[in-house]
C-alpha cells in the first residue's frame, strides 16, 4: 500500500500540548483530593483538546490528499478508513 503524503502537524501538536497540560492539572487536583467537579472539568477540557487534535490530524490528511489530486484506489481506501475516526 502506497504511503500518503503527510501534512504539517503543528496545529495538532499544539492541541496535544494543551491536552497534556489539562491532564497534568487533573493529576494535581486528584493528588490534592479536590472536589469531583473540578476533576471532571479538567478531564472534559483534556478530552476536548484530544478530540480537536484528532480532527486536526484527519482534516489535514484529507486536505493534503484531495488538494494534491492524490486519489487512486489505494488512496481512496485509506481515506475511507481514516474518515471512520471523525
Amino acid at each position: 500500500m502506497r504511503r500518503l503524503k503527510q501534512p504539517s502537524h503543528e496545529a495538532a501538536i499544539r492541541r496535544l500540548k494543551r491536552a497534556h497540560g489539562h491532564l497534568g492539572a487533573t493529576l494535581n487536583l486528584a493528588r490534592k483530593k479536590r472536589p469531583c467537579l473540578e476533576l471532571a472539568r479538567q478531564l472534559q477540557a483534556a478530552e476536548a483538546a484530544i478530540g480537536a487534535a484528532k480532527r486536526e490530524f484527519i482534516h489535514g490528511q484529507l486536505q493534503v490528499s484531495i488538494a494534491g489530486g492524490d486519489a487512486d484506489n489505494a488512496t481512496l481506501r485509506q481515506l475511507r478508513q481514516l474518515a471512520r475516526y471523525l
